[in-house]
């Protein structure tokens, strides 16, 4: 049974004659007898009792219109969470990452998202990466990428990636005779990371503060380029992923060493606040997320 007999039925029962029923559907009042008549005549029943002035449910026509009420609530409901939906799918992202690796990789994923979803703006903030929980909590962004879970109950942690540190030296530096660095190698050494404060890099954080083991000297250098620059002229090390560096062409002379004997593996995560979590726009950036570095 077509829908259009179900709202010629709701229709006359609700205006209680042909004529106004009319005007309400923009049909002549020919057409919807003629369809009524037609109706009538597939179901083997009257839907009406008619009179002049009154048109009157039948008790079988009384069903139907229960039914045509339940259709049409259950359609309305139905554009009505669709349209929900649609407008859960927009919304304004901002991003921001503890560990400053992230910010070599973030941008093309950011690309990406904007050709599937263009209805979610991202900012990637680059602004004090070891605050980032806080920032979080402070509402200051919107979702962190961190290398520790949280413990906060207010907040949603989503593991995403896991890498490993290595050391990254000149071959000719003395380090390179050991199979793999313990946290006592790096009292002698010039160790170069990218920002202060040493709380937002890893290998300290993570390795050589839990020993107790502070560098001979420490250089914050921003720019990777000059980083390997001093590294090819044996002037110093640096600790990070391989990946971070793909995109650079590194001197042969440049070697990665491992970091303790089973490796400086961490993970990261994504942190958002846990009544975020289930927004749409939320969920589309953190389930492309999860897809584009699980992959990695």
């Amino acid at each position: 049974m077509e829908l259009k007999y179900f709202r010629l039925i709701k229709t006359i029962a609700e205006e209680g004659n042909l004529a106004n029923s009319s005007e309400r559907l923009f049909l002549t009042q020919s057409a919807l007898s003629h369809q009524l008549r037609d109706l009538e005549e597939r179901l083997g029943f009257k839907v009406f009792h008619r009179s002049r002035n009154k048109w009157e449910l039948t008790d079988e026509g009384a069903e139907l219109y229960k039914l045509a009420n339940t259709l049409f609530n259950s359609i309305d409901e139905s554009f009505n969470n669709i349209k929900n939906i649609k407008e859960g799918s927009k919304g304004s992202i901002k991003l921001s990452a503890e560990c400053q690796s992230f910010f070599h990789t973030i941008p093309g994923f950011i690309q990406k998202m904007g050709i599937l979803y263009p209805e979610i703006d991202i900012d990637l903030t680059l602004g004090a990466t070891y605050q980032t929980i806080s920032q979080v909590l402070s509402n200051e962004i919107d979702i962190a990428i961190v290398t520790s879970k949280p413990a906060s109950e207010e907040l949603a942690s989503i593991k995403v990636y896991e890498d490993e540190i290595f050391a990254v030296m000149h071959q000719e530096n003395p380090l390179n005779s050991y199979d793999y660095l313990d946290a006592s190698h790096f009292s002698d050494v010039h160790l170069i990371i990218n920002s202060f404060p040493l709380e937002g890099v890893s290998v300290y954080e993570h390795f050589l503060k839990p020993n107790k083991i502070n560098p001979k000297k420490i250089s914050a250098i921003p720019f990777t380029e000059i980083t390997l620059s001093m590294i090819e002229a044996n002037m110093g090390i640096m600790c990070v992923p391989k990946w971070q560096l793909k995109s650079f062409k590194l001197s042969n002379d440049i070697i990665f060493k491992r970091i303790s004997k089973n490796g400086l593996k961490r993970n990261h995560y994504l942190v958002v606040k846990a009544l975020n979590r289930n927004k749409k726009y939320i969920h589309d950036f953190i389930s492309n997320f999860e897809e584009d570095f699980l992959k990695s």
